[in-house]
């Protein structure tokens, strides 16, 4: 897995500059296509690190329309959602992290938005193995009748796999996202 992770990570940074910019846009265009955004919804989103397809589009078009919207905040061995503000703090990775007073669970979220290294069209994802995520949405694997928070992952198209092997901990996503193709 490893490997196959760091080979993937390889790709996702190789990614152009200017494909970057026009992939984050038709992203947007996807994403408009298949989620039932609601007002009053909370919405987490990520900062990109490491190569990530850059989710930026998405964060302005929710903001102008008044969504709310956090991003993942490291909390020991899992992450919670803080609302974004103009205040950031680097975390022990070096990502921002938005310094603010509301804080909240996962399963207080409608909609999470998650970066990944890999995944196949099953809706596997992996992430930078750190765990973070499996770890936060556990209780979906718990209870098979949460509906919230849906999961979405982003990501280019060149970071799909044919199958990947999952771990019994291991959360699967409702939906993968790339510029060309949504998988449900």
């Amino acid at each position: 897995m490893q490997t196959l992770r760091q080979s993937i990570r390889i790709q996702r940074r190789s990614v152009s500059a200017s494909d970057r910019e026009k992939f984050a846009k038709k992203l947007l265009h996807q994403v408009q296509k298949i989620a039932n955004f609601q007002n009053g919804q909370k919405i987490a989103i990520y900062l990109p690190n490491d190569g990530e397809i850059n989710p930026k589009y998405i964060q302005n078009f929710l903001k102008n329309k008044g969504f709310s919207v956090y991003l993942p905040v490291l909390v020991g061995k899992s992450l919670k959602f803080a609302k974004i503000g103009k205040n950031f703090r680097k975390n022990r990775f070096g990502i921002d992290e938005p310094i603010s007073t509301e804080i909240l669970n996962a399963n207080q979220m409608n909609i999470i938005f998650m970066p990944l290294v890999g995944f196949d069209e099953f809706k596997n994802r992996i992430g930078m193995g750190g765990g973070f995520y499996d770890r936060t949405l556990a209780f979906k694997k718990r209870q098979q009748n949460y509906k919230n928070p849906k999961l979405y992952g982003l990501a280019f198209d060149c970071q799909e796999v044919a199958k990947l092997k999952t771990k019994s901990w291991d959360v699967s996503l409702d939906t993968v996202i790339t510029p060309t193709t949504i998988y449900q």
